[in-house]
């Protein structure tokens, strides 16, 4: 560690490469800090709160949302990064801003709109969040965007890891001025942020698909790390009422998957012994992991959750109604993109893709709430305009 605190290949705030359009360095707040102070000001930010993670907004106010979910990753990533004396901010910015690109109705409206956009280069939500940060928030007087480093961009890009062509066309065509090196890994920091939205959000469809009755917490204890983790509290705290014990079991699943990326990326960052951040970017593989055996637990986990949860009766009954608003929201705005707002109207300019990018952008910027209520409005004859 150097006088700052940080390790030899954390990102240093006074080595940032910069932001696109030059600013003044703020007085009181390092780069880091105020992008991530950028990103909790916006307005994709904000309408994270009526976002879906996987239950509609509407359906509870004890599920969670884009928003909360985002918190949560935050918290962990910070948590991590303070163990490797990385730079917290800079993790916890990234992690803030990994879901910006949502649209409404999580996934399911994600692979709605990509279904629309298929003629015209597809649709992905890493890439939207990347285009809302760096031209679609337009309220600053000197440029479009967010105008935020270069180390917060390229988190947001290549969080998961370095990106293969053909990439996006949000990210290609922003690339084409600003190199993000996408064929490299990103900082650690921003592996973090990755490795902490896989914990979040395991644990936290284990809890709301319990809360929500979509299995029960017998059929959940026969899965890895949660059976085990209910045998303990059994026998610490024997006859405790289900709620707790629920609780108690899951945040010590959660405390399991932290520990295991604490101890696994300790032995690959000493292996590795990285001089430099450039040193992660071109290591040969992520420093920061979960160890063999934690992945294949998570990935019972996930099928657990796909065939119980994501495609229980009551969540698939929501999507089949989620797909039809949004197709039916992009086929409708495409027939006459007069009826969009008047400045997203103005911005439906060029050719058909050009038009059909502006119309997902704008659908893909809804909250739940309003797409079903702009879907209700342009369908039902009873509704008012």
């Amino acid at each position: 560690m150097d006088q700052t605190g940080l390790a030899p290949f954390a990102a240093h705030p006074g080595q940032s490469r910069g932001r696109l359009h030059a600013e003044a360095q703020s007085a009181h707040r390092s780069p880091f800090q105020r992008d991530r102070d950028r990103i909790i000001h916006s307005s994709a930010w904000r309408r994270l709160k009526h976002k879906t993670q996987v239950f509609v907004e509407h359906e509870g106010d004890y599920y969670r949302t884009r928003l909360t979910h985002s918190i949560e990753v935050a918290q962990i990533a910070r948590t991590i990064a303070r163990v490797f004396h990385l730079n917290e901010d800079l993790a916890e910015t990234v992690a803030l801003a990994h879901d910006l690109g949502h649209t409404p109705f999580g996934h399911t409206g994600e692979d709605a709109l990509a279904d629309c956009m298929a003629p015209h280069g597809g649709f992905d939500h890493n890439a939207q969040a990347l285009k809302i940060v760096t031209s679609l928030e337009a309220h600053y007087a000197a440029f479009d965007g967010l105008n935020l480093t270069w180390e917060t961009l390229e988190g947001i890009a290549k969080h998961n890891g370095p990106l293969a062509q053909p990439w996006p066309f949000a990210i290609a065509d922003y690339v084409v001025h600003h190199d993000l090196e996408l064929g490299t890994h990103a900082s650690a920091e921003a592996q973090i942020a990755a490795l902490s939205d896989d914990i979040a959000y395991v644990n936290h469809d284990l809890h709301d698909g319990l809360r929500a009755g979509l299995f029960s917490l017998e059929q959940a204890a026969c899965l890895p790390l949660v059976g085990d983790c209910l045998a303990e509290v059994d026998t610490a705290h024997p006859g405790l009422e289900p709620r707790r014990r629920q609780h108690e079991a899951l945040r010590r699943v959660f405390g399991l998957m932290v520990d295991d990326v604490l101890v696994t990326s300790r032995h690959r960052i000493d292996a590795a012994a990285p001089g430099s951040l450039r040193d992660v970017r071109c290591h040969g593989a992520p420093l920061i992991a979960f160890s063999e055996a934690m992945d294949g637990n998570i990935r019972t986990i996930k099928d657990f959750l796909f065939a119980n949860m994501y495609r229980h009766h009551r969540v698939k009954r929501m999507r089949v109604k989620a797909t039809k608003v949004v197709s039916d929201l992009f086929t409708i705005f495409s027939a006459d993109p007069s009826l969009m707002p008047e400045e997203w109207h103005r911005a439906c300019q060029g050719d058909a893709t050009a038009q059909a990018r502006t119309i997902a952008d704008y659908i893909a910027g809804m909250t739940d709430r309003f797409a079903l209520e702009e879907h209700r409005t342009l369908t039902d004859p009873m509704a008012r305009a």
